[in-house]
């Protein structure tokens, strides 16, 4: 119950960052937005291990190195998708990561439940309805659909290995997933030199950071086919807020595709 909890927690927390976020990085750019991200949530978790003062219960922590390379990938991709799409269109298909973890899970041996494979059809449909834009020249993919499958790659390969490596130690994996994050993000800005100021953006990152800190908590006590599914529900939050904040309208046929692929990741979740 404590796993379902948490995970659910960090599905909450990560629906706030992820539309609060994006936000700004419509104003300001995906990479420097993501410095911000990154630098606040490093502050943030640094402190929290030194007050902690305690050694790493075990190398499998280093497992959020790779956790984090995968995830920083896809956030990218997620922010760059929301800076050129619609949230409510973007933010449903990066939640098909939830499909990643459930593959693992069958390859280890898992087997998916009637629902959860119900799930993956309604999510797998959904994601065709809500990519495709009726025009007067036909359908096209709507804006932003490319990046958020990459984003939902990125975020899918993420779940794995951060809850190995939050089932060894969640307070030094979420340390090391953020310094690993960070230093990608930083080797991006020195390649590319974009302009950094307005430091008081780093707030940004404190919800992704403990978004992270609660599913890798959450591992440490539920099975990856649990925890992952559920903190996977995300995408419903940060619809609901675009729908109220920002009044985001589509087309009738990627509402159903909406409606459908949020449902099939709640189902991929129930199962």
């Amino acid at each position: 119950m404590e796993a379902i909890v948490l995970a659910l927690g960090a599905s909450l927390t990560w629906g706030l960052a992820d539309f609060f976020g994006p936000l700004q990085g419509r104003v300001l750019g995906a990479l420097r937005t993501l410095v911000y991200v990154q630098v606040g949530g490093l502050v943030a978790i640094t402190l929290i291990v030194a007050v902690r003062g305690k050694a790493p219960d075990g190398a499998a922590a280093l497992l959020a190195v790779p956790a984090a390379v995968s995830g920083t990938l896809g956030l990218f991709a997620y922010y760059r998708g929301i800076a050129v799409g619609a949230i409510s269109i973007v933010a449903p298909i990066a939640g098909i990561s939830a499909i990643v973890p459930v593959i693992v899970g069958i390859a280890s041996g898992d087997r998916p439940s009637g629902w959860q494979l119900f799930g993956i059809a309604c999510a797998l449909v959904g994601v065709f309805l809500a990519a495709r834009e009726p025009g007067r020249g036909g359908a096209r993919f709507a804006a932003g659909v490319g990046l958020a499958m990459l984003a939902a790659v990125g975020f899918g390969f993420y779940f794995p290995f951060m809850h190995a490596a939050g089932n060894a130690d969640f307070w030094w994996a979420s340390l090391i997933f953020r310094l690993t994050s960070t230093s990608v993000i930083l080797l991006a800005v020195a390649a590319q030199r974009p302009a950094l100021r307005v430091p008081g953006r780093v707030l940004i990152g404190i919800g992704d950071m403990f978004g992270n800190l609660l599913y890798a908590a959450a591992s440490s006590s539920g099975l990856v086919s649990i925890t992952s599914v559920l903190a996977s529900l995300y995408p419903i939050v940060t619809v609901v807020l675009a729908r109220i904040v920002l009044s985001e309208q589509v087309a009738r046929t990627q509402e159903a595709g909406i409606g459908l692929t949020l449902a099939g990741v709640a189902l991929i979740s129930a199962g």
